[in-house]
């Protein structure tokens, strides 16, 4: 127990602000989504919150919206006229009872279908642009960040270890041919030389030297903690540091399409590893809460700005991801409802809704718990 307190308290100075920050912007920019669709159609907004609670402070704009800051930051929501709770999931039918009719027309209960599921997808829609519009931005201004090939662990009894590799030896070239990155460039060459016989140009110390290595198959694991036995000499890349990092220039006119496909690997990494978990192929105690979040806020921030706000982009991402889920109490609940509503020709009745919202809840209650549970066992 102590030293759970010593671990807490040892990324709390630097994790809890920055953990703060990077989900106080993801927040915001999801709900503004859903805001912001919500406003062109004519819906009438009362309150727009980052957090649930109490309100810390805010203040109430010329078309009577609230915004506000509220006590607990694990998230937020945006409560429309005529909603009976935060989460937007049933109308509060007494109440709407008692509006004016020009009020009514700003009920989101009253629009068409496909504007109140254009309202649900909008939150998801806005974590994906502003992740992408955060990717480009630092693909133009900084480049793509990227690992250098100094090394760090050397697997024992490996070829790296056979061949006399030390942590801290940067390689340059392999049979000649200079490498700059870990990944990318000297893995890959690595692993395509398998059986063979490499030359690897090293500095070590400063000094230059040369040895000789032949890759073979080594135990390893992949991102998704599965264990796997790929080609290479077993070794991995040094921590990441200002001289083990490499920028590369991004053209203006790539960085678009770089910024999308960075985007689309979190949502294929994702989507691959929960597959994985389900199908037992990989173990859920990967799964992390808002502790391991803070962890990986603090490491970022303490990186530099890139990284912070780079995290930021992927965090952005797989919130809107999550979101799209068909579970009720999320946007993808909601869209869900409509898909049922677009097929029946109705809305679901009132006790199927509550017997939704009920299980949604439930099941992501339980999965905070048990994320913040792996993070207590790490």
């Amino acid at each position: 127990m102590l030293s759970l307190l010593h671990n807490l308290f040892a990324w709390a100075p630097l994790g809890v602000p920055a953990f703060a920050v990077v989900f106080t912007f993801v927040v915001f920019f999801h709900e503004l989504g859903h805001f912001l669709m919500a406003r062109a159609f004519g819906v009438s907004i009362e309150t727009f919150s980052i957090g649930f609670g109490t309100e810390v402070f805010g203040r109430t704009d010329k078309k009577g919206t609230r915004w506000k800051v509220s006590w607990l930051p694990l998230g937020g929501y945006v409560k429309f006229l005529g909603d009976e709770n935060v989460t937007s999931t049933t109308p509060d039918l007494e109440r709407i009872e008692q509006l004016k009719t020009e009020e009514r027309s700003g009920v989101l209960f009253f629009k068409p279908l496909y504007q109140r599921a254009l309202v649900a997808a909008a939150g998801p829609l806005a974590n994906f642009v502003f992740a992408f519009v955060v990717y480009v931005v630092l693909l133009t201004s900084y480049g793509a960040k990227a690992i250098s090939t100094y090394v760090g662990d050397v697997q024992p009894h490996s070829p790296a270890a056979a061949a006399g590799i030390k942590p801290g030896d940067k390689i340059t070239a392999v049979d000649g041919q200079p490498v700059r990155l870990f990944y990318g460039e000297l893995q890959e060459t690595l692993q395509s030389g398998k059986g063979k016989t490499l030359t690897l140009s090293i500095e070590r110390g400063g000094k230059p030297i040369t040895l000789r290595v032949t890759p073979g198959w080594i135990d390893n694991t992949d991102v998704y903690g599965a264990h796997i036995r790929t080609p290479g000499i077993g070794i991995n890349h040094a921590e990441e540091t200002a001289e083990n990092t490499v920028f590369i220039p991004v053209a203006l006119i790539r960085a678009p399409l770089v910024a999308a496909v960075q985007c689309w690997r979190i949502v294929d990494l994702s989507l691959t590893g929960l597959w994985r978990m389900v199908s037992h192929q990989a173990d859920a105690s990967q799964i992390g809460g808002p502790i391991a979040m803070a962890q990986m806020a603090k490491s970022a921030a303490s990186h530099g700005l890139y990284d912070l706000i780079s995290l930021i982009a992927f965090i952005s991402v797989s919130i809107g991801l999550i979101n799209l889920f068909p579970i009720p109490l999320l946007d993808g609940g909601h869209l869900l409802y409509y898909g049922c509503e677009a097929v029946l020709g109705r809305p679901l009745g009132e006790r199927a809704q509550d017997v939704g919202f009920r299980l949604g809840l439930a099941l992501v209650l339980g999965l905070m718990i048990f994320a913040t549970w792996n993070d207590l066992v790490r």
